[in-house]
């Protein structure tokens, strides 16, 4: 596969009713006097991060996004979604112009999938969740899959275990890269049995792979825990990143209730000129409609760097 330069644009548990009463039609919101301004950076809430204000119906959920001037979704459990509901988001989302964002990638399997281990029976789990996540990318309008290659197997040298999940996601890049899609890897803090940890060790990766498929998920809130100096590391890497997640540290709740300096870190992603999406990827610190409010409200603080 050739390197080329991709342009950076591009759950709630089972399925509640997606009846979209009451829900506003494109134009009658881009008419609406009552909904927010958009934000500089392309932000994207998920679904039940504002279920006080909207109700579990998930189109009056993206509705109220909108209205306070968000333009993107995330929701990582798109792909355990019924085909109805994924279609009726997908064109709900399109009636809005809002874009979708990542979704996980479900490998299947029983869970300990590890690209590490060379393994071809977890090889084959990938791929086939891969040829899966092109039809639900397509029913969503999607263009990125977030993957995570599993744990170390610590039975295997280190540079071993790199060259096997290298492999692994050059066949992947095969099944998504004629689709435009591509699959965004994510180094991770949860523990330490997990083999992708940083943003250089995923930079080497992605130059490996070689494709415009194979793409960074830098997520501030793991990359603070992991490894720090953000806004350093961005730039070292920033020709692989294609996706941005953020979440405070500690706690991984909105901006402004932890230690990461957001107001700098979203400054610096405009004015790299990051045209993608900034995933929502944290709860919220406090709870009910006071706590919605109290979130989109350090958004906008977080957001006011122009």
């Amino acid at each position: 596969m050739k390197r080329r330069n991709f342009i950076k644009n591009v759950s709630l548990g089972a399925a509640v009713g997606l009846t979209g009463t009451g829900a506003i039609n494109a134009k009658e919101m881009t008419a609406n006097t009552h909904a927010d301004k958009t934000f500089n950076l392309n932000y994207a809430p998920h679904f039940g991060m504002f279920r006080n204000h909207a109700g579990e119906d998930l189109i009056a959920q993206l509705d109220f996004m909108y209205e306070r001037g968000f333009r993107s979704l995330e929701d990582n459990g798109m792909m355990g979604r019924p085909v109805d509901v994924q279609e009726k988001i997908g064109n709900h989302l399109a009636k809005l112009g809002m874009d979708m964002g990542v979704f996980v990638l479900d490998k299947g399997g029983n869970g300990a999938n590890t690209f590490a281990s060379g393994s071809k029976e977890h090889t084959d789990i990938f791929l086939n969740g891969c040829r899966r996540a092109v039809e639900v990318a397509k029913r969503v309008n999607a263009k990125w899959i977030t993957v995570v290659p599993g744990d170390f197997d610590r039975r295997l040298p280190m540079d071993i275990q790199t060259a096997n999940v290298i492999d692994t996601l050059r066949k992947g890049a095969e099944i998504l890269e004629p689709h435009g899609l591509v699959m965004v890897l994510e180094p991770l803090s949860d523990t330490p049995n997990l083999y992708l940890r940083n943003s250089a060790q995923t930079y080497l990766i992605c130059r490996a792979v070689n494709s415009p498929s194979c793409k960074i998920l830098y997520d501030a809130y793991h990359m603070q825990k992991n490894e720090g100096h953000l806004i350093t590391m961005m730039n070292h890497c920033w020709d692989e990143i294609a996706y941005i997640q953020v979440g405070d540290n500690p706690g991984r709740k909105e901006p402004g209730t932890g230690e990461i300096n957001y107001l700098n870190v979203f400054k610096h992603l405009h004015e790299k000129g990051f045209k993608g999406i900034v995933g929502m990827e944290h709860g919220n610190a406090y709870p009910g409609k006071e706590g919605e409010t109290a979130l989109i409200e350090a958004y906008r603080k977080a957001d006011s760097f122009i």
